[in-house]
């Protein structure tokens, strides 16, 4: 019996979902279906209604705040599910109207003619490792937050502190203040709690990943990933968490691309311009792999700390470390000795980091659950 296919496009939001299906065949009108309740109960209805024995259904929609759990319910249902990148939805310049039957409409024929872009879709497992590592992310920027409220109310107050901030003598120096006014000291000890409940709750968040990583089926690559200078566990679970199965790219290159580290271009006829980094992708991933890029501006050396979390390492993953280290402290002190702005310097390393955390991921494989 021939199979027919449909394909669906969701308009998602909180409350509701607006629905067309477009047939197989390009000729065919795409049909508003109308609107349903975004309830796993109505979806499931709907899923009774348009598939059934002998219909194929295809369906879409663009990620967003509400998640995978509409993708998981179709996936579950026997149907095929794309969650499709909204940044990379073909749009035409003189299109001025936008409304949810609308946007459904045009999912249903773009996706009929192969024109979306689907992202990568976690399981539940690695979704739930991933929120934690956003939650430490989010501690992170609070407690940056905390301090420079803390230090913007004393260079108020004409108070300076000319060594190393954060540190016990620093702690020691607030705690010596005096202040004219009785205020002025409610709102330090107010600062100040508010600096240690920021950093009480970081610490509590890199102990849970610490603790949740060993029943993580990318552990492995979060090990091997701290083979690399620049890279210890968080910067690692961080990486692989928001990047989920790096293997997934058949090349360093589609990998510096999807983290937005390769430069923008603007070239016609003879004229070729290239300007800053295209900053597409995850960015979370990105500012680690920066961060880590700093690393290397020092000669190149096995630490003891990176001696540690290489012991148990195979020959090949420290070999690509190793290698990584001679690459890019080289090329680190080449670029600046060239006069290149460090931040730009910082860029293009970790640009060519990315490929080398790409080349310990395809060691390391692909764990299953």
């Amino acid at each position: 019996m021939s199979q027919s296919v449909k394909y669906v496009g969701l308009d998602v939001h909180k409350d509701t979902i607006a629905v067309a299906v477009a047939e197989d065949g390009k000729r065919s009108e795409v049909r508003e279906h109308g609107e349903i309740a975004n309830t796993p109960a109505a979806l499931a209805k709907l899923l009774g209604k348009l598939g059934g024995p002998g219909v194929e259904l295809h369906i879409c929609y663009e990620a967003g705040p509400c998640g995978y759990g509409i993708q998981r319910q179709v996936t579950a249902a026997g149907y095929t599910c794309a969650v499709v990148a909204p940044s990379l939805i073909p749009r035409r310049p003189g299109d001025r109207i936008k409304t949810d039957r609308r946007d459904a409409v045009k999912l249903a024929r773009l996706h009929r003619a192969g024109e979306l872009t689907s992202v990568w879709v976690p399981d539940s497992a690695h979704e739930a490792m991933r929120d934690l590592v956003r939650a430490r992310l989010a501690a992170v920027r609070a407690l940056r937050q905390a301090r420079q409220q803390l230090s913007g109310f004393l260079l108020r107050q004409g108070q300076h502190y000319n060594r190393p901030a954060w540190t016990l003598m620093h702690r020691r120096w607030l705690s010596g203040l005096r202040f004219s006014e009785d205020a002025h000291h409610i709102v330090l000890e107010d600062c100040i709690a508010t600096v240690d409940a920021a950093k009480e709750r970081r610490d509590r968040l890199t102990a849970q990943i610490e603790t949740r990583l060993a029943d993580w089926a990318l552990a492995p690559v979060v090990q091997a990933m701290q083979a690399l200078r620049g890279m210890a566990l968080v910067a690692a679970a961080t990486i692989v968490a928001e990047l989920g199965d790096i293997s997934r790219f058949s090349k360093a290159e589609q990998l510096m691309s999807y983290l937005g580290l390769v430069p923008s271009e603007d070239s016609s006829g003879k004229r070729r311009r290239q300007g800053g980094i295209t900053k597409a992708g995850n960015g979370a991933a990105r500012r680690m792999l920066i961060e880590a890029a700093w690393s290397y501006r020092f000669p190149a050396r096995v630490s003891r700390e990176q001696l540690l979390r290489q012991e148990r390492l195979a020959a090949p993953i420290r070999a690509i470390a190793w290698k990584a280290q001679e690459r890019l402290c080289l090329q680190y002190r080449k670029l600046s000795r060239a006069g290149k702005p460090i931040t730009t310097v910082t860029t293009a390393i970790a640009r060519q980091l990315a490929g080398f955390v790409w080349a310990i991921a395809l060691e390391v494989g692909t764990p299953t659950a």
